[in-house]
């Protein structure tokens, strides 16, 4: 038992994949905030030129 949970206690992969997991997810959340507000942006730019023709 000793030595299981030494081997546990060292084994890294786990943590690496779920710290990718995070990184992955935050790179999402931002991905769509902005996107949402280059939606707006764009929405407001050709407002402005259907407005001006």
């Amino acid at each position: 038992m000793k030595k299981f949970t030494t081997r546990f206690l060292r084994d890294n992969q786990g943590v690496t994949a779920i710290e990718y997991a995070m990184i992955a997810g935050l790179i999402a959340v931002l991905l769509a905030t902005s996107l949402t507000n280059v939606k707006t942006a764009l929405e407001t730019v050709f407002s402005n030129i259907v407005t001006a023709l």
